[in-house]
């Protein structure tokens, strides 16, 4: 049952749940199934729906001129995608986004959307979401452009710290999707965490690092 699948997500725990049966009849509310690899929005696509993500991992990229792939933006459960474009004057996305693992999204329509906005809870949370977005879009631009390699790295392995509470941190995804990430070439980012291996400042194991 789908509303099974959306009743605890904190973006509907304070919906009316005739509300939401009603919206899932009508298939203004749709879980859909995404596997490893698939894309779930691609680069210039029109924006119509709000995207929550049930399961799963999903990041959005985009090409640099060398050809390599530039993480922009993780999305895990819970995540929510498409809040400040559904209704922009450009509703296109500006990124391909695709599925890093197996995973399910559910899909709100506009008309559901623009339904829903008038529970305070429900706006409450989508504003949430736009000032999420707005500050992660600050931070990699802040990382693109103004630090190295070295402190970009650095802040990202403390923020895993930070989250993982530990100084010995597993990494969530492979060391090519971190340089990816980090939008540097793979051999860059090894050669960094070599060095800081080198001058003791890390300790590394495969995925695990100890700070």
């Amino acid at each position: 049952m789908i509303i099974e699948k959306i009743r605890h997500i904190p973006l509907l725990t304070e919906m009316d749940t005739a509300v939401l049966d009603r919206c899932i009849a009508e298939n203004q509310l749709v879980v859909r199934h995404y596997s490893k690899g698939a894309t779930v929005h691609h680069q210039h696509e029109a924006c119509s729906v709000l995207d929550v993500v049930l399961s799963g991992k999903l990041v959005a990229y985009s090409l640099s001129e060398n050809g390599s792939a530039i993480t922009m933006f993780e999305f895990q459960k819970n995540s929510i995608i498409g809040a400040n474009l559904l209704f922009g004057e450009n509703t296109n996305y500006p990124l391909n986004i695709y599925g890093v693992t197996d995973g399910d999204v559910l899909h709100i329509s506009r008309e559901a959307v623009m339904e829903f906005l008038h529970d305070y809870h429900f706006v409450m949370r989508y504003i949430k979401s736009l000032s999420l977005n707005s500050q992660g879009m600050n931070r990699k631009i802040t990382m693109l452009a103004q630090k190295t390699l070295r402190e970009n790295l650095m802040d990202y392995l403390k923020q895993q710290s930070i989250i993982q509470g530990s100084s010995k941190i597993v990494l969530p995804f492979s060391k090519k999707e971190l340089a990816d990430y980090l939008g540097v070439q793979r051999p860059s980012l090894f050669r960094e965490l070599k060095k800081l291996k080198d001058e003791g400042i890390i300790e590394i194991n495969n995925r695990t690092i100890q700070l």
